[in-house]
């Protein structure tokens, strides 16, 4: 990877990609699937400096920010690029959000304008301004780029910094990591408010060359139509996309594209052959990372089930470590020294990563709320004194190196003295009920140690057999495993990146009195769910009814 020459060039973004639109010019860069309309790289070139022109002209200066709130389209690339290049940081808004959550992310990102959707805005406003190129600032490798949102499973959303290495970094190691070319169409239908759209995907046209296609929004139907017709090599998933497309009909289009690789993470490692097969997809580029992590990780091996790989033999390489913590408290459990406990292969840990400010690859940069950041970094982790960025995820480690994910910190429950995975848990309920969207989580129960499992199952139709569901589980889960209590809804609500929400899910508990949904109980003595009313749920509470 260029890394180290980028940034002894002091080369941004902006600059990489001007070296791009030298190689591929006259090239398609851009596909707006809503439209078709293509754009090559000297059109995205021009527009950019429209944007650019346009914000000086409205004086806006270097290190001014600038919300952009949109649907995925072309312009989208252009306008957060056009900033790029006058030292404007833009703050990448999700386009769901609404009231409170809307007007948290403008505000904690101290945005000064906000860019809407097109169909507000005056469209010939643009062009009255140059598209000639312009003088590049003296902008460095370590300034802001622009703002990508966490998700918000856990609570209001944070901004995550951005900065132009980062960016770099991120789209050439998936890029190199996985053997992509510029000769690739890479199809994106992910948002481009977060990171796997916007740098995992987009990056590759900025920074390498690549067509990319972009889709307004993710659609199970005409996924495979959309590959097929615009000749993509390459796709991208987040989340349980792939357990959508699985759960489609079959199509003629399945077996007309031209896909070599799928590339993303959160494929279980349930459907993670069967999406193989049935797809025909020759590599499951897995990988892990979030959008202010410096432990990313991938799997290019394409080991079945793994999301990463860190070599065992020589691992001051690439100092990453999984360390122990307290099933109770989640707190880093360290040894005499002070220092952090590493894991033993096959013990789960929290993944950290070596903070080492000064090198691209290592650096943290956390967000724009500094209380936030020191929440991630811990002390004397890999030896005394030194800072460590702390995942929050739990990650297994073979002997060999591959790494597989286990589960959030903040998701993982215990029951009955034993430890459950959410995400292994949802992934095998999700294969018994026919891929219904299911949620996994644990709630408190007066009197009892620990939290018992609860599964809220999307079931609009209310077609769920329930005396079949309990046999069915029964073969496949122990006994700590399996779902104390049952709460079956309409749908259930995601994040723009198809991660489940739980806050709310878990704050409702199995209250029928806070609940509209129906609720269900595991009766262990008659070996089935029954209805879960007030008087049952007082029952409970009162220690009457055997958990």
């Amino acid at each position: 990877m260029n890394v180290k020459r980028h940034v002894r060039e002091k080369n941004t973004i902006p600059k990489i990609f001007a070296e791009t639109v030298q190689r591929h010019g006259d090239k398609t860069a851009l596909i707006f699937e809503g439209t078709g309309e293509r754009w090559t790289f000297h059109q995205l070139d021009e527009y950019s400096n429209r944007v650019a022109n346009l914000l000086l002209d409205r004086g806006f200066k270097e290190g001014d920010v600038v919300a952009i709130f949109m649907e995925n389209r072309s312009e989208y690339v252009g306008l957060w690029l056009g900033m790029a290049k006058i030292g404007v940081e833009a703050a990448l808004i999700n386009f769901n959000l609404r009231l409170e959550s809307l007007v948290h992310c403008v505000t904690i990102s101290n945005s000064k304008a906000v860019i809407f959707g097109s169909e507000l805005i005056d469209g010939k406003m643009m062009e009255r301004f140059t598209k000639e190129h312009l003088s590049y600032l003296c902008f460095t490798v370590a300034d802001r780029l622009f703002y990508i949102y966490t998700s918000g499973t856990t609570g209001m959303p944070k901004a995550a910094i951005v900065v132009h290495s980062r960016y770099y970094r991120m789209a050439a190691l998936v890029y190199y990591g996985f053997r992509m070319t510029s000769d690739d169409t890479l199809y994106d239908c992910l948002p481009l408010y977060h990171s796997a759209g916007n740098i995992v995907g987009v990056g590759q046209c900025i920074i390498h060359g690549m067509t990319v296609v972009i889709r307004k929004k993710f659609s199970a139907s005409r996924f495979w139509d959309d590959c097929a017709k615009y000749n993509c090599t390459i796709v991208q998933y987040i989340g349980e996309i792939c357990r959508y497309l699985l759960n489609q009909p079959v199509r003629d289009a399945e077996q007309q594209h031209q896909v070599r690789m799928a590339l993303g993470n959160g494929l279980r490692q349930s459907i993670w052959e069967e999406f193989m097969n049935r797809f025909n997809i020759p590599q499951i580029a897995e990988f892990y990372g979030a959008t202010e992590c410096n432990c990313s990780l991938g799997n290019f091996g394409n080991k079945v089930g793994a999301c990463g790989f860190n070599s065992q033999i020589l691992p001051f390489v690439y100092p990453i470590r999984l360390v122990r913590v307290d099933e109770e408290t989640l707190e880093l459990i360290r040894g005499p020294d002070g220092v952090c406990i590493p894991c033993k292969p096959g013990e789960p840990g929290q993944l950290v990563g070596k903070i080492i400010q000064n090198d691209p690859l290592r650096r943290f940069d956390g967000y724009v709320n500094q209380s936030a950041t020191t929440k991630k970094i811990a002390h004397s982790v890999f030896k005394k004194g030194d800072s460590a960025y702390l995942s929050g995820d739990v990650l297994i480690m073979d002997k060999y190196g591959h790494m597989y994910f286990k589960d959030r910190t903040g998701d993982t429950f215990r029951w009955k003295g034993e430890n459950v995975s959410t995400t292994e848990v949802e992934g095998t309920l999700s294969r018994l009920l026919d891929m219904k969207d299911v949620v996994v989580y644990g709630v408190e129960v007066p009197g009892a140690e620990g939290k018992a499992g609860m599964a809220a199952i999307a079931d609009p139709s209310r077609s769920t057999n329930l005396e079949k569901f309990v046999k069915d589980m029964e073969k496949v889960l122990p006994p700590y495993a399996r779902p104390v209590f049952l709460r079956c809804l309409p749908e259930v609500d995601k994040t723009g990146t198809f991660k489940f929400q739980k806050t709310e899910l878990r704050r409702d508990g199995f209250n029928p009195t806070a609940v509209s949904d129906r609720l269900f109980f595991l009766d262990t003595s008659r070996g089935r769910y029954v209805p879960l009313d007030e008087e049952l749920y007082r029952s409970i509470l009162s220690g009457k009814h055997k958990l």
